[in-house]
């Protein structure tokens, strides 16, 4: 399975099943959904998620997506250095029938005890922070302050971070204590761009995300 690649302007193609939705949990269609994703061979440039019932191929991001990613990678690769924990991009997250790629997250710096058994990705207990930089296009813009919101919650990420340049002028979102049954978050900050936020727990606690990574205030 290709679902992973470069960087270009976003499209999207959802393939969906005929009754499958978060709810239903239905397991049939669950691993349906499973062995076509694992089936499909992308062409280079696009990638592959099953989020909330559906698969979802996309292109990469442009350039000022692939630019915050760049430099939030850095800033926090730098910060754990020598620590338990690494940043890491570029791999699928398992989640029961679902699967992701993140464009960011934090895991053990050795996550062997993590492995699929089919060796497609990493299990989402292995994630303990995922970032999200939101791209272009009206469906893309819904995916990750949306649905993958709510996917990121089912499965208890401890604290997911989204970036969002199409939010008004801006901005960053810190989403803490996840509530799995409600698909939904506790902790909710949110702040314009050149305003600083700190990880308030976690491996990455005290990591600040502030107009480095993403640019000046707008506006």
């Amino acid at each position: 399975m290709t679902a992973l690649a470069h960087e270009r302007p976003e499209t999207m193609l959802e393939i969906r099943t005929e009754s499958a939705s978060p709810a239903e949990n239905d397991p049939d269609l669950d691993e349906v959904l499973r062995q076509a994703w694992k089936a499909m061979e992308l062409p280079e440039g696009y990638r592959a998620e099953i989020i909330e019932g559906a698969i979802e191929v996309s292109r990469t991001g442009r350039y000022s997506h692939s630019q915050i990613v760049f430099l939030f990678k850095e800033a926090l690769g730098e910060f754990l250095r020598g620590g338990d924990f690494a940043v890491r991009n570029d791999t699928n997250v398992i989640h029961e029938g679902c699967a992701w790629v993140p464009d960011l997250f934090v895991a053990a710096r050795d996550p062997e005890r993590y492995v699929t058994d089919d060796g497609l990705g990493l299990t989402a207990a292995a994630a303990r922070l995922i970032v999200e930089v939101v791209s272009p296009g009206k469906r893309s813009q819904g995916r990750d302050p949306e649905r993958k919101r709510r996917e990121y919650a089912r499965a208890a990420i401890p604290i997911y971070v989204i970036i969002d340049d199409y939010d008004k002028n801006g901005t960053v979102t810190v989403l803490t204590e996840p509530q799995p049954e409600k698909a939904d978050w506790v902790g909710v900050h949110r702040v314009p761009y050149g305003i600083d936020v700190t990880i308030p727990e976690g491996p990455a606690k005290g990591f600040v995300i502030g107009a480095a990574i993403t640019g000046p205030r707008r506006g």
